[in-house]
């Protein structure tokens, strides 16, 4: 795997594995890698004849009060375990490299981003959006993979894809979880044992919510208070949404009859988590 951290090695090294490679795989990352960030890199492997992965802890999706600062950093064993996956490149730049000091354009997706998590992170997508849209103007990738965990990321990154002619297809790959269901996420690592217990209850109310779908309840407003109720048997979380919406627009929905996300955020402790569950056209 060879590792590179400036613009212009990424770029070299690219045009040399094009030579040889016809399709690129790109697996953005801001390490602190786990099974999830793996399964990205296992996805490309499969269908790209070259996989590049970065690692970038992008400072402009962090809010003024957010965890950039203490945002887990493991480079040495995140290059271990991209290595052992058969990652070709590694581009992991420094924040100058990646925004010169003078730099002033945004990318920004009107509306989507002002959804779900863009409520409580405002500016959040903003630069999610600005720096994947670098990422593919560095990388030109054929094919670039995203966790399902990042609902409301995917659906601002797929709508700027078609708004702004990007050559890229969005791989989107399964949420990968814990043995009892807790989705896989760099911030788990913050929760104390605990609060660790604590998080599950994101699972659970997904899983009862889909269980009521499954018996024949589609109305949103009541599978909500499905969700509300066991949300409530959890005192130690703290409900920062749970909603049913469009997957594409975020947009609320009356009913799951023509599919769904359902989609919950909280905080278990000092941590805030994200879960979703998609739900089939009934």
């Amino acid at each position: 795997m060879q590792i590179v951290s400036t613009i212009a090695e990424t770029r070299a090294a690219l045009a040399a594995l094009r030579k040889e490679r016809a399709c690129i795989g790109l697996a953005p990352t801001m390490g602190a890698l786990h099974a999830g960030h793996l399964s990205l890199v296992n996805a490309a492997r499969s269908s790209c004849d070259a996989v590049v992965a970065t690692i970038f802890v992008n400072p402009t999706q962090f809010g003024p009060n957010e965890d950039f600062s203490q945002y887990p950093r493991t480079f040495e064993a995140d290059c271990e375990a991209l290595r052992a996956a058969g990652v070709d490149l590694l581009f992991a730049p420094s924040v100058d490299e990646m925004y010169p000091a003078d730099a002033t354009t945004i990318v920004e997706v009107e509306k989507i981003a002002d959804r779900l998590d863009g409520v409580s992170r405002p500016g959040h997508f903003r630069g999610v959006a600005t720096v994947v849209a670098k990422l593919f103007h560095i990388t030109a990738p054929d094919k670039a993979f995203f966790g399902q965990k990042d609902a409301a990321q995917v659906a601002n990154l797929r709508r700027m894809v078609r708004d702004l002619n990007f050559p890229v297809e969005i791989v989107v790959c399964p949420i990968v979880r814990e043995p009892d269901g807790l989705a896989m996420s760099s911030r788990n690592r913050y929760l104390l044992p605990d609060e660790r217990q604590h998080a599950i209850v994101l699972y659970r109310t997904l899983r009862r919510i889909e269980e009521r779908i499954t018996s024949g309840l589609i109305d949103s407003a009541e599978l909500i208070d499905v969700g509300f109720a066991v949300l409530a048997e959890e005192p130690e979380a703290r409900l920062d949404y749970l909603k049913i919406v469009d997957p594409d627009t975020l947009e609320d929905v009356a009913d799951v009859s023509a599919g769904a996300l359902i989609a919950v955020a909280a905080w278990i402790g000092t941590t805030r988590l994200i879960d979703n569950v998609l739900i089939a056209r009934r």
